[in-house]
């Protein structure tokens, strides 16, 4: 699609409304700036992120936003029980799921606009013991 000019917080917003996220909490850290993406795509990548969060971490999650300090991108965490370092590196793989009703699609979309647009992604622990995605263009 298009690349445009997109208010990242703009996004973060529609994304995060349009998912059901239940008693969870979006907390964003600071200012997140513009971004040049193909807005669609860029929402529909926020938005898988934040059902696997909400998915994964239970209703009450915090799932918290912000700039990355050491690179330009941006990160997502939560404070659910993280993803285990062996599976890191399934976790994109179109149909791995470690729920019951999972389809495993979520992250392979992630993972497939994320190159898409020529950006990496990684994932980690959060400050809270999480899941963190970092994201860098």
């Amino acid at each position: 699609g298009e690349t445009e000019s997109v208010d990242i917080r703009e996004c973060l917003h529609a994304s995060w409304s349009s998912v059901e996220t239940q008693q969870a909490t979006l907390q964003l850290d600071d200012d997140l700036g513009v971004i040049a993406a193909d807005k669609s795509r860029f929402q529909e990548l926020l938005e898988n992120l934040f059902r696997n969060a909400v998915e994964h971490a239970g209703a009450g999650a915090t799932v918290t936003v912000g700039s990355l300090l050491d690179d330009t991108g941006l990160y997502i965490e939560d404070d659910g029980p993280g993803i285990a370092e062996p599976i890191r590196s399934e976790i994109f793989t179109h149909g791995y799921s470690t729920t019951a009703d999972g389809t495993g699609y979520g992250l392979s979309i992630v993972s497939q606009i994320v190159e898409g647009h020529g950006w990496d992604i990684a994932v980690t622990t959060g400050s809270e013991g999480g899941a963190r995605f970092e994201i860098t263009w």
